[in-house]
């Protein structure tokens, strides 16, 4: 696959930003402890890190000023994935795109002191897997040593075809919250299917030699002529899917029903605030306590000298306008600090303002300022401001529970703007095949459908108008200073850190108690609406035994457990035996299905639990539908990276690629979906025969 416009070859020059802009950058880390670090700071981490020759690559989603401290730690920039300004670009692409188209090997081992010393470990392959895409061939192994304690240990795979030809590659050591797991690397270019490979260590230690496996080795059944796909024009607001939603019920009145969730979001709605004064010299911020569309934007703030000696702090408040006069001295000099104002305003109006002193302003004189309008700050204008109901679609025969249920549900987190187009594709196949391909009718007897294709509308909204790089919910829970309007694009709730199962109030790692942070929790298990529609949808039909989470970027295949306590990294239990085979199955069933439309094939390596294949996520939404409700529950991320063969590397496509690339991810996952529904057919068949017997 050709590498996207927003992925670049890794620059030679060193890469920076301006000091407040924002983009998404793949950077080389210092080593495992700055990922560490990061973690514990709440980092806006895309995805796992990459190992490759030894380096450590993160994607992160960083300011210039966190670029400059990050490689000033060491750290050096090595891909801009998507910049701050692609995102709109890409989006309004996307739209002209749409209307076109409706118009038309090491020595010997040695110890620290360089003295050869018997081998003393023993190596396993745990992984060794072989694949083809785009008319290549690529190898990846995992191999674990008995010396798991060494950092210092090197290990080498060395891999022969059947025409004799050989070569090696290095892996690199991966340990998790301090525990060692494995050695591996990035899926490896060789001319050809590989025969067997071996792997060496350097303290001498060896490993049987292994054939790998074709992966995934599963074929999906072939489409007939004529079956109908491609229904994606553009990228989608929460305002084009509830127009999608509302056509496909008029269009397909046998095979659908919506269904309104119960908890309404906040709405595209945030209060209203100024900066009252100079934040460079003395200010103090001014936030109204109803929403700004609740006739507080444009409300005028101000301070005044009364002009007259031995003068009280005082205000008024008429006709939109907060008048505060500043309290003078016997020489009828204003004496009124910050701090006095801010509290004066909080307590003398509580239904209308709060105010606080801006960072850097306690204690000094308040100046006499203003008038400053207040606003929200929000600039979709066409954005409905009112509570959002979230929608989903019920699509099949038999929408009664007599059916075996299968949940997707996409875009719980706002940045990931491929997500409702694989959700709203697979939707669409299904109902323009039901009466020409046998085998869609098939599967919505068999199947009960439910899709969400946008959880969190309201951090959507701001995604597409605000802030791309948004990815929690609008509900602010900040408190104090964090409440700074500089902070506006740090504010939310992660929904899928909310859920109740492995949650960071349990213990469990990978979400944030700060307000700030991109993986911030919220103020309790389920406090945010978006998460309580999810688990309460599958309350109220406990038909549903399947869910896809459907997330954006990297390319992964997920399962639970999906979180860990960070000391001894103590994971959720296991699935059984049986329910292992039954994920990882599947998984090959599904991925076989992705790849059949243009090759893309999910790594081996980010195939299985959540907490092993990508990091430990507290509070998701997939470990409280599999372990409270008995869900078989998986997570998709969608957009693969790809392989760029002038570089010899993999590239990242980002949250909001070039709409093409957008577009390919939509109609190779949405396949992805349809085959999950065979096995949810495939599943309750057995279920059925086994009862039976």
């Amino acid at each position: 696959m050709a590498a996207p416009d927003s992925a670049p070859p890794a620059a030679s020059s060193p890469i920076t930003l301006a000091a407040d802009e924002t983009a998404l950058v793949r950077v080389q880390l210092r080593d495992e402890a700055q990922f560490r670090q990061l973690l514990a700071e709440g980092a806006d981490i895309a995805n796992r890190p990459r190992q490759r020759d030894g380096q450590l690559l993160a994607d992160l989603v960083l300011t210039g000023r966190q670029l400059t401290a990050l490689t000033s730690a060491g750290a050096v920039a090595r891909q801009v994935v998507q910049r701050d300004g692609d995102a709109a670009r890409h989006y309004t692409e996307s739209i002209q795109a749409a209307q076109a188209r409706s118009a038309a090997g090491r020595g010997a081992p040695a110890d620290r002191r360089g003295v050869a010393v018997a081998a003393v470990d023993t190596l396993h392959f745990l992984q060794a897997y072989w694949w083809t895409s785009g008319g290549r061939t690529f190898v990846q192994t995992q191999v674990a040593t008995t010396a798991a304690e060494d950092p210092d240990v090197e290990i080498t795979v060395n891999w022969r075809t059947a025409d004799g030809t050989t070569g090696s590659f290095p892996l690199v050591r991966f340990a998790d919250a301090g525990e060692y797991q494995y050695h591996y690397a990035q899926p490896q270019r060789i001319p050809a299917r590989p025969t067997q490979v071996t792997a060496t260590s350097s303290l001498g230690g060896t490993a049987r030699p292994t054939t790998p496996a074709r992966w995934p080795n599963a074929t999906p059944p072939a489409l007939p002529e004529g079956y109908q796909s491609d229904f994606i024009d553009a990228y989608v607001t929460p305002v084009d899917v509830q127009a999608r939603i509302k056509r496909l019920a008029r269009q397909y009145r046998n095979l659908v029903d919506v269904i309104d969730l119960p908890n309404k979001t906040q709405g595209y709605r945030r209060t209203a605030a100024g900066y009252l004064g100079d934040p460079a010299a003395a200010a103090i911020v001014v936030e109204s306590v109803k929403f700004g569309d609740q006739k507080m934007n444009g409300v005028q703030v101000r301070t005044v000298d009364p002009g007259r000696a031995n003068r009280p702090l005082s205000a008024t408040y008429r006709d939109r306008v907060l008048t505060i006069s500043l309290a003078t001295d016997a020489a009828g000099k204003t004496i009124s600090t910050t701090d006095q104002v801010a509290a004066f305003v909080s307590a003398r109006y509580p239904q209308h303002f709060s105010a606080f002193v801006e960072n850097g302003s306690a204690g000094l004189p308040m100046p006499v300022a203003g008038p400053v309008r207040l606003d929200d700050g929000l600039a979709g204008a066409e954005v409905p401001k009112k509570p959002w109901t979230v929608q989903a679609l019920r699509i099949g025969v038999h929408r009664d529970g007599s059916r075996i249920g299968v949940l997707a549900y996409s875009q719980e987190h706002a940045r990931e703007w491929a997500t409702p187009l694989v959700t709203l594709e697979f939707a669409e196949r299904l109902l323009a095949n039901a009466n020409t391909d046998p085998a869609t009718r098939e599967l919505l007897e068999a199947v009960d459908v439910f899709v969400i294709p946008t959880v969190n509308p309201d951090g959507a909204n701001y995604s597409f108008h605000d802030a791309n790089f948004q990815r929690k919910n609008l509900v602010n829970h900040c408190t104090g200073a964090q409440r700074d309007p500089a902070n506006r694009d740090s504010w939310g709730v992660d929904v899928n850190r909310n859920y109740t199962v492995g949650s960071l109030f349990d213990g469990y790692a990978g979400a944030s108690t700060n307000c700030l942070s991109g993986s911030y929790a919220g103020t309790g298990e389920l406090s945010e609406p978006e998460s309580r529609n999810v688990i309460d949808l599958a309350k109220a039909h406990p038909n549903i035994k399947f869910a896809m989470n459907v997330h954006s970027y990297g390319g992964y295949f997920m399962w639970p457990p999906g979180a860990y306590q960070a000391e001894g990294r103590i994971p959720l239990p296991r699935p059984s035996i049986d329910e292992s085979k039954m994920f990882l199955d599947s998984a090959r069933r599904i991925v076989s299905a992705i790849a059949s439309v243009r090759e893309t094939v999910t790594w081996p390596s980010q195939t299985g639990p959540v907490a092993d294949v990508l990091y430990s996520a507290a509070g998701n939404s997939a470990d409280q539908l599999y372990y409270e409700l008995g869900i078989f529950a998986w997570d998709f991320e969608v957009g693969n990276d790809i392989w760029n063969e002038a570089t010899g590397e993999w590239e990242a496509v980002g949250f909001q690629p070039p709409f093409a690339e957008a577009h390919a991810e939509s109609q190779e996952y949405a396949s992805g979906l349809v085959e999950l529904l065979r096995v949810a057919r495939d599943y309750a068949a057995q279920q059925e025969e086994q009862d039976r017997s």
